[in-house]
């Protein structure tokens, strides 16, 4: 991903257009595959100037895929009139430098109580599963420190330390312990329940933005687990961990 910032200053006689102008052309972006997402923004110390900021796949996608596809004459139609106003157009790449501020709302980890609650929640799931049926086969002879390891690697999903990554090997070594094992659906499902009990009777928040957040993870995580442990089945070995955030339902507070 690489970020364009385009900043303008637009003369007096010509500020009443510009917005309109992007409306229309913001229509050409939406409907361009190599632009992720895009946000014009105005100035609050100098109504004359803005900056239009939009993440595209690449620079070659930008150049060679966007300016020469079938919206761009669209685009340069509708925003034509304001090119002369440019004072700077460049490409941008992230730096390391980047985090939440104080105002930011907590991590899903920090919300659940952080690693303490993570491992409480995964020893009384293992202790479920041992007398469940369906999925005590499944784990015979897992390792002693499996509710554990668990844990861990929910800590990590919902943002919390990179403990598992460095004990265990991360992405990998999760996807690993599922090749092979020739899941069903009606295991998937009986894991999700067993889970969801274990989170009301270990004492996780049960606030609907967490449990829906919770359960986005469970049902991405089972399902894909699922497809990774079929007969012939040929996952992605190397990734990063995922990082699940909030979704659509920041944190209620009153």
């Amino acid at each position: 991903m690489v970020v364009e910032y385009i900043r303008y200053r637009i003369p007096p006689q010509r500020l009443d257009g510009f917005e309109a102008a992007y409306e229309r052309a913001a229509e050409a972006l939406r409907a361009a595959p190599e632009c992720v997402d895009f946000e014009l923004s105005r100035c609050l110390d100098d109504a004359a100037c803005y900056v239009l900021r939009i993440t595209w796949t690449s620079v070659a996608a930008h150049l060679e895929g966007f300016r020469g596809g079938p919206v761009f004459g669209a685009f340069l139609a509708a925003i034509g009139a304001y090119v002369e106003d440019i004072e700077e157009m460049r490409h941008y790449t992230p730096t390391p430098v980047a985090g939440a501020g104080g105002a930011a709302p907590p991590s899903l980890y920090e919300w659940a109580g952080g690693t303490d609650m993570f491992v409480r929640t995964c020893e009384v799931f293992y202790r479920m599963v041992g007398a469940d049926d369906l999925l005590a086969p499944l784990f015979a002879g897992m390792d002693a420190e499996h509710a554990r390891y668990v844990a861990l690697w929910l800590a990590e999903v919902f943002g919390g330390p990179a403990t598992y990554s460095a004990e265990r090997g991360g992405y990998a070594t999760m996807v690993g312990r599922h090749i092979g094992r020739g899941i069903s659906e009606a295991q998937r499902r009986r894991w999700v329940n067993l889970m969801t009990d274990a989170a009301d009777e270990a004492g996780l928040p049960d606030d609907p933005e967490f449990r829906a957040a919770f359960a986005s993870y469970i049902e991405w995580g089972t399902r894909l687990a699922v497809h990774n442990s079929q007969p012939g089945a040929d996952p992605v070995r190397h990734a990063p961990v995922p990082h699940w955030g909030w979704g659509v339902a920041p944190p209620y507070r009153a």
